[in-house]
Parts: C-alpha cells; structure tokens; sequence
C-alpha cells in the first residue's frame, strides 16, 4: 500500500439522548475521523474513540492529533505498507497514545481489506455471519426510567443488557431490575467507580445472577481486582485496565478477571485486538466487544472484529438509530432481533456518505506524502 494522503476531520455529532456514567454526562459526540487514500484511489476510514477530556483515559482529542500529525503519520509515510500487522510494530516505539495508533491503524486496515477485494471482518480472520448485540444503558434519574428502557430495548431484540452503576446506584437498582427481569443476561458497569472498601457490596452484587461486574476497580490496577475476583463468585470484566496482550497475560496469571472487554481503541488497534482473543482463547477466557459511542465508521470496526470465534458474548455495538438521528454512513448499522448481520462487501462494509461528514466537521487537515 503505497499512501497518498491522509485526511484528519474533527468531527462533532449530537446524541439523540444524554449518556451517564460514573464519569460524567455525555450529550455530544466529538471525534477525530481518518481518511487515508492510497495511490491507486481507495480510501480507508477509521475513527479516533478519544474524548475532549481525559475521563476514560488519559487521551483527548487535542492529544491525539498532535500525536497523529507530529508522530504517527510521518511514520505511516516513511515507506509503503504490505500488511496492517506493520503498522502497530512501527509506531511500537511511541509509548501510549492507543487510540491514536488505533485510528490510522483501522484506517489502513479497511484500505488493505478494500484493496484485497475482501470484507474486513474476513481480512481479519472472522468466522461469523451474524453477531449478537446487546444495549448499554446509562444511569437514569429514577429506576421507574431505568425499567422502562430495559423493557423497550427486550422488546426490540438485544441479546443482553448491561447497566452503569456507581456508589448509591448500584445494589438496590440491580435488585429492583432483577425483580421486574429475573431471567434476562445482565451486567453491571462501574467504570472504575468502586475500591476495596466496598468489597462488601460489591459482593451483594453475587446475588442477582449477573453475567459480569465490569472495571469495579481503579482504571489501572489487576492486583486489587484479583482480590476482588477471589471474593466474588460474579465473573469480573477487566476494560480500563487492559491496553496490551501484556496485560492480559498479567491478567490470567493474577487471576483478576474471568472476562475481558476489548475495545479496539482501547489497546491501540485490530493487530493487538486480535493478539488479545487470541490469548484469551487458549485461556479459555471469553471476550466481548466494547462501545466508545462510535459513529457508524468506528461501530463497522466493532462489527468486523466480533466475528473472531472467541467474541461469546454480545457486544455493545447497538443500532446506528440508537444514538443518531442521522449517522455519517450508508447503509446504517441495523439491528435486527438482537442482531447484526455482517457486511459482504470490501472493507469495513458501508459507506461513508461524505456530504453528512462536512456537514458535521469543524476542522480538517490533509498531509501529503513527499
């Protein structure tokens, strides 16, 4: 792949209803979309999941430009490209910065699944045709809110419903919501909002069947999570903590975790994504796919990488329509009784629809190749 020019848009788009967690209140969307165009004419897209502020991660949108347009593009240029597996060894140097590696990296990766004339999901190994969805739902103002949303999202099909707790929305909401469902697949969400102090109620949590208690712990740590996971009976899922097969491998051996998340921004890309399943796999630890609220360039990257075998649990890459009024690609993502069906044609399998894109781009940049 010999590369022409690489196109940088911050692009902002506005959430048809508010999202809370732990961690703040989102309303809009702002992100960094890659174009990288090839010689021969083919785009690739990809899409940077790093927020304005640095709550998730450490990682902003600010930060991941300097990063990209300072560092990472001239490495994507330095010499012509055969495999997207080069590309993560290139900027290994590079410490961090994961969701800026992961963009131009997803955006090679549709180039080369384009140029191939496969579908990416093929181009990484995947196997399926379908997967399966579930639903994110964030913290509400009342649980009467909470139940009614978990019943509308029942009734349209998704497969599993994972809901945001926090100190004082936690044990008695799960109960409240196990009552009016007792038989759904259900998860629980802290995004890192808990220590070891709460090692008691988040036991009380073993109660109520849950699928998985999601990141209770601090957003860096697998020690004191390998306490907790001896404590609790309810498998824990490691998200913030996990950048690398490292840590992963750190992970198994500490036993701090029965389930991981991965979130291909997250751990800098589809290469260390699929390095990560695959690890996961012989350990006989199950994985699922993550949501960043992608717009439907970073969901078709969720939807390919989930059709690796081990991905055995449903993932949060819902609807297009759950998030947007009007999303920047064509066809957007359905879903249809819980799930997506996988596109067939090259690349990431839809079709950025440019005019949406400019309509919604506050800045943009090209570098050129010399």
């Amino acid at each position: 792949m010999e590369l022409k020019h690489i196109v940088l848009r911050h692009v902002k788009m506005q959430l048809l209803h508010p999202f809370t967690t732990s961690l703040g209140t989102d309303y809009d969307k702002d992100f960094i979309l890659v174009e990288i165009k090839s010689k021969s004419g083919i785009s690739g897209w990809a899409e940077s999941v790093a927020a304005l502020d640095p709550l998730y991660k450490e990682e902003t949108v600010k930060t991941n430009w300097h990063i990209m347009e300072d560092f990472l593009i001239p490495l994507l240029f330095r010499e012509p490209i055969k495999h997207p597996d080069e590309v993560s060894e290139r900027f290994a140097h590079i410490r961090g910065n994961y969701m800026a590696k992961s963009a131009l990296e997803g955006a090679i990766w549709d180039l080369y699944a384009k140029q191939k004339g496969i579908p990416l999901a093929k181009a990484l190994g995947g196997q399926k045709e379908k997967i399966e969805v579930g639903i994110s739902i964030g913290i509400q103002e009342t649980v009467d809110q909470l139940l009614r949303l978990i019943e509308r999202n029942l009734e349209q099909g998704y497969k599993r419903m994972k809901v945001k707790i926090q100190p004082g929305w936690d044990v008695d909401v799960i109960a409240q919501v196990r009552r009016r469902f007792p038989d759904i697949p259900l998860m629980a969400d802290a995004n890192s909002a808990y220590s070891l102090k709460d090692i008691d109620r988040l036991a009380a949590l073993d109660e109520y069947n849950l699928t998985m208690i999601e990141q209770p712990l601090a957003h860096d740590d697998i020690v004191d999570h390998a306490q907790l996971q001896a404590r609790l009976k309810t498998p824990i899922c490691l998200d913030e903590s996990i950048h690398s097969v490292d840590d992963v491998r750190k992970a198994i051996h500490l036993g701090s975790c029965k389930v991981i998340n991965i979130k291909i921004g997250r751990v800098g890309g589809l290469t260390e994504a699929k390095k990560i399943h695959d690890m996961c796999e012989v350990h006989q630890i199950p994985v699922w796919c993550g949501g960043m609220l992608e717009s439907g360039i970073g969901r078709a990257h969720n939807v390919a990488i989930t059709t690796l075998p081990n991905f055995l649990l449903p993932g949060d890459t819902a609807a297009s329509s759950r998030y947007w009024k009007e999303d920047i690609i064509d066809p957007e993502v359905a879903v249809d009784n819980g799930m997506i069906t996988v596109p067939s044609t090259p690349g990431i399998g839809y079709e950025p629809n440019r005019e949406r894109i400019e309509e919604r781009t506050l800045i943009s940049k090209l570098y050129r190749a010399e």
